[in-house]
């Protein structure tokens, strides 16, 4: 049975879900990276490293996780961390947004997050341990338009991480969320180049003045799932260079 701590990290093929399963992995951390596309979990792996296994798997199946889990603890003897980073986005005006293409977000962000948890609790609360991430966004902070879906999924996640966290700290399960703000990756910023005034809005109300990387989400997520956090719980952390705040 592996004495090292045994994490689970949802979309962890690649974005925000890679950097934390790298930091995970360098902080020689066993984890699992789960995602629906096989060979993007395979390339995800050997730039992650050895510490690193690959479950292929539609998180939406909610009947198939409680065996996913059971099979995970058999292989691996135990799970410490869970981080619900597997999440989609849909970007539409409110009136087109369609009672499937809204279910779907939620069935994806929500349902599946708490159906995968649920059964990962189920084994934490038998060791008294365990640490839980979820990983929200600026959406949930405030008002951002024509992502009505996702903002809705991501205030649910949030809410859940308090509710969560006052249920399950008593038996030695803390559960936290980050709230990332404008990240850096290719594809934001070819949005922002191409689109000067949104760019100006995000640097203008952003107090840092800089868009923030995957690391950043990824370092966060590790202070708070070790031992030098282990008195927190419940929190909501915005990783924004202060965008939340800014004015």
């Amino acid at each position: 049975m592996n004495k090292n701590k045994t994490a689970i990290v949802t979309g962890g093929g690649s974005g925000l879900g890679l950097a934390i399963a790298k930091k995970l992995v360098a902080n020689n951390i066993t984890t699992i990276i789960i995602g629906r596309d096989s060979n993007k979990l395979n390339e995800a792996k050997k730039e992650i490293g050895d510490l690193c296994h690959t479950v292929s798997a539609n998180l939406k199946d909610t009947k198939a996780l409680p065996a996913l889990v059971t099979n995970i603890i058999t292989e691996f003897g135990k799970i410490d961390i869970l981080i619900n980073n597997a999440g989609i986005n849909l970007k539409k005006s409110f009136t087109e947004v369609t009672d499937e293409e809204f279910e779907n977000i939620l069935q994806t962000n929500v349902t599946a997050m708490f159906s995968l948890s649920r059964e990962v609790v189920k084994h934490m609360l038998r060791n008294k341990a365990g640490a839980i991430v979820n990983i929200s966004s600026m959406a949930s902070q405030y008002g951002l338009p024509k992502v009505i879906a996702y903002t809705a999924s991501k205030g649910a996640i949030e809410a859940m991480t308090r509710a969560m966290a006052v249920e399950l700290s008593p038996d030695g399960i803390r559960v936290n969320c980050i709230a990332p703000g404008f990240i850096y990756s290719a594809m934001s910023a070819k949005a922002l180049d191409s689109d000067p005034e949104r760019k100006a809005k995000v640097f203008g109300r952003t107090p840092m003045g800089i868009m923030g990387h995957p690391t950043d989400i990824a370092d966060a997520a590790a202070f708070l799932v070790s031992d030098e956090a282990k008195y927190i719980t419940g929190v909501i952390l915005p990783v924004d260079g202060g965008n939340s705040i800014g004015f």
